[in-house]
């Protein structure tokens, strides 16, 4: 679990073990996503104002219901700022994606998108299931993970396909971000999410592992992988009691070479557990 060759937080790396368990195909899709939300009621984060109680020195004009929107620029920017791209936009949600006047006609096998980590908690236990933990994910993307060679499983292989045999990005089976990010998109898939089996199964049959859209797990973010003092080798849910920040995995549409180097299974990042994005969905587990 883990690399040494790309970002700090991705270290150290070490061995997990963990239990049997099942896991989704695929990302949860705004199709399965609309049935959980007809069939409850459920009010996603995104569709509910912040109490301006608990932000009091927040701009009044962002206390409304709404979700961030990737927008792209008009030309190339520094990197070093993502509010260039980031647009935050009122009455964006999983069934506004754009916010007001989209929809999502004709993507309900879309990975759903906009959903906060307790959206995801409300969905897994509607389906009886339950998110995966970040050593379950990363144990299950590195079924698809292959040497040099592209014929043999290994412990140190970074990608899920043959890196060194692949002259264009647009060749992956991965809908990641192709052309000139943040402004100019040239690839064949995309731009935004792709519709689930747009891309083939890995060696486990699981799609989209790796880039569409981050995926949420029920583990509290830490910097690095480290276990707790006196930990083991085995692999128990991060501690998740008053935690803000959840580790999401998988890389989305838009991790790019340029800027985000993170369409691996070892890759990992935290957010906020009430916050919800245009790349950032969720699929479940069962014991």
């Amino acid at each position: 679990m883990g690399s040494a060759r790309f970002y700090p937080e991705e270290q150290p790396v070490r061995v997990v073990e963990v239990e049997p368990f099942w896991i989704d195909h695929a990302p949860v899709t705004v199709g399965e996503f609309a049935r959980f939300v007809h069939e409850t009621g459920h009010v996603t984060t995104a569709e509910i104002a912040p109490d301006p109680a608990e932000f009091p020195d927040a701009d009044p004009d962002l206390l409304v219901a709404g979700s961030l929107v990737f927008t792209p620029t008009s030309g190339p920017v520094p990197l070093d700022d993502h509010r260039r791209w980031w647009r935050f936009v009122a009455g964006a949600c999983w069934s506004r994606p754009s916010g007001p006047g989209s929809d999502v006609e004709g993507r309900a096998d879309h990975p759903v998108t906009h959903v906060s980590h307790s959206d995801a908690l409300a969905y897994a236990a509607w389906a009886g299931k339950r998110l995966p933990g970040e050593a379950e994910w990363e144990f299950a993307a590195r079924g698809g993970c292959a040497d040099a060679q592209g014929d043999e499983l290994t412990a140190d292989a970074e990608f899920t396909w043959d890196i060194d045999g692949i002259d264009d990005l647009d060749d992956v089976p991965a809908t990641v971000f192709v052309g000139d990010f943040p402004w100019r998109h040239t690839g064949r898939r995309g731009p935004g999410t792709t519709a689930i089996y747009t891309n083939p199964p890995d060696r486990r049959g699981l799609v989209d592992m790796i880039g569409n859209v981050w995926e949420w797990t029920a583990d509290a973010h830490t910097r690095d992988h480290r276990p707790p003092a006196g930990g083991s080798c085995c692999a128990p849910a991060r501690p998740a009691t008053l935690a803000r920040h959840r580790t999401i995995k998988g890389g989305s549409h838009l991790c790019s070479p340029q800027y985000c180097l993170r369409y691996r299974p070892a890759a990992r990042q935290g957010q906020d557990e009430d916050s919800s994005t245009g790349h950032l969905g969720f699929r479940c587990v069962a014991d």
